[in-house]
């Protein structure tokens, strides 16, 4: 997280980008640097795109994918009583409230590495403030979208919720998404 916002920044001063329409985009590991930006450092990105990003790092290593166990102790801390507040504290899920920027969410409903509760819980907290987001879901859709119409449908909504977030129109036919709360 605090590599993304320090590139972001670089981007800034340099002059190369405007700091009010940057935009932070990951999948699965990179969703939750993405949550995590959104969470812990809300006022550097002005949207927010997660491909199947994991929101609870507690559950996930629970009931994570077994490839993958105990690998998080390492990146994030030792599965012990003051580990598991490390694995809390670093969970946007328990901090959702500070979120500020419009966030699209990209499910698959088949996902055995994030499981769809994550989504559930984060559009309860943002449609309970209000926030600006989108949802969308993918039956048959596993950890990554292999299917090449899932694929497309997520690259057209993605560039349809950033022409709606930053008031542009995309090219090639995609319209801008709805996304719900935005002005």
């Amino acid at each position: 997280v605090e590599d993304c916002v320090a590139a972001a920044r670089f981007l800034v001063e340099r002059g190369s980008v405007d700091p009010a329409r940057m935009a932070i985009r990951g999948g699965s590991a990179g969703g939750y640097t993405t949550l995590a930006a959104l969470t812990f450092r809300p006022e550097v990105f002005a949207a927010g795109i997660s491909r199947f990003g994991i929101a609870d790092l507690e559950l996930i290593h629970v009931d994570g994918h077994k490839s993958e166990s105990r690998y998080d102790e390492g990146l994030v801390a030792p599965w012990t009583d003051e580990g598991r507040q490390v694995f809390r504290e670093r969970s946007p899920i328990h901090f959702l409230d500070r979120v500020r920027a419009p966030v699209l969410i990209f499910q698959g409903l088949d996902d055995r590495v994030v499981p769809p509760s994550q989504l559930d819980a984060m559009v309860e907290a943002f449609t309970a403030r209000g926030l600006p987001h989108v949802a969308m879901t993918f039956g048959g859709g596993g950890h990554g979208f292999q299917k090449a119409g899932t694929r497309r449908a997520t690259y057209r909504a993605e560039l349809g919720f950033l022409g709606r977030v930053f008031g542009f129109m995309p090219a090639d036919g995609i319209e801008p998404l709805d996304v719900p709360g935005l002005g």
